[in-house]
């Protein structure tokens, strides 16, 4: 049993020290039907962060994005984790729940192309 808890706590710990790559987010309250607001904010293995106000920790949200490697739009349900006021305002940090198996590989595939990207000269 101790063994299933180290790995679980190494998977966290990992998505921790994921990158942040700079991402423009679409997002909007869970379960609304309004319309998806666009921010500028920053996309890891784990979740997403975004500038913005009108958001408070444990909303469930509903975030979209675009990454090169795939035809449509990634889809992520998230909840907020950590709501700070900033240089730039008031920013969330959310972490995603519930995500598919291949976006989460997709966003694993896209923060290693960018890592890779950066390197070059």
């Amino acid at each position: 049993m101790a063994e299933r808890n180290d790995s679980m706590s190494d998977k966290a710990e990992d998505r921790r020290d994921s990158p942040r790559i700079p991402m423009r987010l679409k997002v909007r309250r869970e379960g609304s039907s309004g319309d998806f607001e666009q921010h500028e904010g920053d996309l890891s293995l784990g979740g997403c962060a975004w500038t913005g106000a009108g958001w408070e920790q444990g909303a469930r949200v509903e975030v979209r994005f675009s990454l090169p490697i795939l035809p449509d739009e990634v889809e992520a349900k998230g909840e907020v984790l950590h709501v700070a006021q900033g240089a730039n305002g008031p920013s969330a940090r959310v972490r995603f729940v519930d995500l598919p198996v291949e976006s989460e590989l997709a966003i694993a595939r896209h923060l290693d192309d960018v890592q890779r990207g950066a390197g070059r000269p």
